[in-house]
């Protein structure tokens, strides 16, 4: 008898076995934590599958909409950027990457451009103030504990965005080709060739020449207005979309209110 229900065992295990179909290799990488990330199912209750409509999504958890909670950093951060935009392309009319012009055309906006010592100290402080704020922004993200599942692929656009600004202001920090300028950007770019393996080819890449010259001061004004400024923004539209997809972390830890039952009356 013993040896009878054993060898049913064994059978029911191998029609399990076949009735269980194989999983391929794109499921098992559905099935990842990697990928369930990055590739998020909008919620029904969260958000619209519709783009447009991810400005703002269904329900925001009360606490959100308090200064205290974000400290609205982020739109902050979005806030200085457009200023810099826009401080930069007024500054770009009467600014010319030459090294026998650069710092003269930089005298003149002080002196002879309208408003120019305005825009050019507000694109200035702008850009100071965007690496602090965007640097609170990580930690309190870091703090509230909003990088953890499902948010870790918006962690990482998020990081993305703190090294895009650092390197926004490294590189504007040459145009002026002042002193102060031009010996902060030959220490960086010394620093930089002393990365294993690829140090002195990115070096190379920054300044285009063994000096600062002119080929590095094209090369990062081009990177300065053009390169970067793009990168940003498409990595601002993706971080703001998913953080719109996945909801806010406040309301993960918050439980939905449920509506009151209502009393029954037998009459």
């Amino acid at each position: 008898m013993p040896e009878d229900l054993e060898h049913t065992e064994e059978e029911r295990e191998k029609d399990a076995a076949q009735e269980t179909p194989s999983r391929g290799v794109g499921e098992v990488l559905r099935d990842t934590e990697a990928y369930r990330s990055v590739i998020r199912r909008p919620s029904p209750n969260r958000s619209h599958n519709n783009f447009l409509f991810h400005i703002y999504p269904v329900r925001v958890p009360e606490r959100v909409l308090s200064l205290k909670s974000t400290g609205r950093l982020g739109f902050i951060s979005a806030v200085l950027f457009v200023i810099l935009t826009v401080t930069g392309t007024y500054l770009m009319f009467f600014y010319r990457p030459q090294v026998s012009t650069a710092y003269f055309d930089m005298h003149e906006i002080h002196t002879q451009v309208v408003f120019g010592q305005v825009v050019r100290n507000m694109h200035r402080w702008s850009a100071h103030l965007m690496v602090v704020v965007v640097f609170i922004h990580m930690i309190r993200v870091f703090w509230s504990g909003a990088y953890k599942r499902p948010r870790q692929f918006n962690w990482v656009m998020g990081m993305g965005l703190l090294l895009l600004t650092l390197f926004l202001s490294f590189t504007g920090y040459l145009l002026p080709w002042d002193q102060l300028a031009l010996w902060a950007v030959t220490v960086g770019t010394n620093l930089v060739g002393y990365m294993p393996s690829i140090g002195e080819q990115v070096r190379q890449t920054l300044l285009g020449s063994p000096d600062v010259g002119d080929p590095a001061l094209i090369r990062f004004y081009t990177l300065h207005i053009y390169v970067l400024p793009l990168l940003t923004i498409l990595l601002m539209a993706v971080h703001i979309w998913r953080v719109r997809k996945d909801g806010f972390a406040v309301g993960d830890r918050e439980p939905e209110p449920q509506p009151a039952a209502e009393a029954l009356v037998d009459e």
